[in-house]
């Protein structure tokens, strides 16, 4: 869909919506409420008058008719993109609450400058020359973040400062990049999967493109995952961003979403070995600043030991007082980044070597994740027999209690009695024709067995073989030479 076709639509009382560069997303529903995101604002209620149903459905309309398809109860989904908007629509028989409709706005444009974001304190000076030195020298990148927070900002910041010789592949499901419409004199070749490409076809396309940069929208699927794996383990470097909670999570986040039995060791091995950053960025209304805030929350790097344990160590962090802390790499980043001709000693070289406060260990945090988890479970089953053995001996250590009972003079034991001498299948007839052992009095002196013993007499024989009382012979018997003693 062209540009050309977006300019025959009349989008009416949205225009002014969408002109507003202050404004990313707008969304219609409800029958009539409209929200839209904004960069300094975040998400906030507007009115605007004409913006009816009605109108809604018929820009729908104009949409399916310039793309040559049909909106209605038999196609009730309708997507359209172009260079800088993204329409998404959903038909009144699906929203039950109205027709509902979904504007994204994606300029091809960087949005990000250095200079404003270190004035709104996104970033500090050191972390952002860090990261910039890390793009050059060639780092895997890994961006983090919940949804509208500016990962896929960040990342066409980053991907900016690429060398401008280097090729570059952009691979998308959705055109949110527009890196080459933003430098359109680079070597830029951006690709959209479909029904008839998938992640897997187009990077193998991509393979053949001979890229030095392969930049993926936005990881959220088990073939997308496949596709990062298979990039950085063939020496390409990849940009991408992924929903994890902090950067610290993201080898596990992309572990999560393989949905498959594949042991979580020898994932997290090749993850930690390839990709060397996770950045996680955070997005919050903050009253210091009355506004809609984002911020580089969280740098983290990844990487193998000598001993080929993955080990992770967080290098940048913002505290609670806006102020953000940064410690030295690992010597294992500075080696990867010195190799590929990068001096990084002028940022490096004032800042402390360990964090203010104890970082978790690979061990600590990897104990606490779901996928180790599932480990740990099957563990404790098969720990689980040799754990409960003590317990079982809980019975045997109430047998004695039964072998007190000759302490009263004239009873014999319980084990003394011949009752084990039966076979299971005689238990009813030896119980009939015992004599006096179903007598009254046994029921009247004996009460918590006397119960059992009339339910067993009342019985027929075939019921009472199928549902064995032997214990409860012994305790007849016991009653009754109770009743003798008397």
């Amino acid at each position: 869909m062209t540009e050309s076709i977006f300019d025959k639509l009349d989008f009416g009382p949205f225009k002014p919506l969408l002109e507003n560069d202050d404004i990313t997303d707008i969304s219609y529903c409800n029958g009539g409420q409209i929200w839209v995101r904004s960069l300094q604002q975040g998400s906030m209620h507007v009115q605007i008058e004409g913006a009816t149903p009605e109108f809604v459905e018929r820009l729908a309309f104009q949409c399916s008719n310039v793309m040559g398809t049909t909106f209605n109860n038999a196609k009730p989904f309708l997507d359209a993109e172009s260079a800088e908007l993204r329409l998404n629509f959903v038909h009144s028989s699906i929203a039950t609450n109205g027709i509902a409709l979904v504007i994204r706005k994606t300029p091809a444009k960087i949005r990000l400058k250095k200079e404003k974001l270190l004035q709104e304190d996104y970033f500090t000076n050191d972390i952002h020359d860090f990261l910039i030195k890390c793009v050059l020298g060639h780092c895997n990148i890994m961006v983090a973040g919940e949804t509208g927070s500016g990962k896929t900002e960040f990342v066409k910041y980053l991907a900016s400062h690429t060398e401008s010789k280097e090729k570059i592949i952009t691979i998308e499901d959705t055109l949110e990049l527009h890196l080459d419409k933003i430098f359109p004199q680079r070597d830029i070749v951006a690709m959209k999967t479909n029904n008839v490409a998938s992640y897997t076809d187009v990077l193998v396309t991509c393979m053949r493109q001979n890229p030095k940069w392969i930049l993926l929208s936005e990881v959220r699927s088990a073939e997308a995952v496949s596709a990062v794996r298979n990039s950085i383990s063939s020496g390409h470097n990849i940009l991408s961003t992924i929903h994890a909670d902090k950067a610290a999570s993201i080898p596990y986040r992309l572990y999560s979403l393989m949905e498959t039995d594949l042991e979580v060791g020898q994932f997290l091995n090749t993850i930690y070995r390839y990709i060397q950053l996770g950045v996680h960025i955070k997005a919050y209304y903050s009253k210091k600043y009355g506004k809609f805030h984002r911020e580089l929350d969280e740098v983290t790097e990844f990487y193998v030991d000598d001993n080929n344990v993955p080990q992770s160590r967080t290098i940048y962090r913002k505290t609670a007082d806006d102020n953000g802390i940064m410690i030295k790499p690992s010597a294992h980043l500075i080696e990867y980044i010195e190799n590929q001709n990068i001096d990084i000693a002028d940022i490096i070289s004032h800042l402390p070597d360990e964090m203010p406060y104890k970082e978790h260990s690979y061990e600590e945090y990897h104990d606490n994740n779901e996928p180790q988890e599932k480990e740990d479970k099957v563990s404790e089953e098969a720990k689980a027999p040799t754990e409960s053995a003590p317990k079982a001996e809980a019975p045997a250590a109430e047998a004695p209690i039964s072998d007190s009972a000759p302490a009263i003079a004239g009873i014999p034991s319980l084990s003394e009695t011949p009752v084990e001498e039966k076979p299971a299948t005689a238990t009813a007839p030896a119980i009939a024709e015992t004599p006096g052992e179903t007598s009254a009095p046994v029921s009247s002196d004996v009460s918590p067995s006397a119960p059992a013993s009339q339910t067993v007499t009342n019985l027929p024989a075939s019921s009472v073989v199928e549902t064995p009382q032997v214990a409860q012979q012994p305790i007849q018997q016991t009653g009754m030479q109770l009743e003798k003693l008397n």
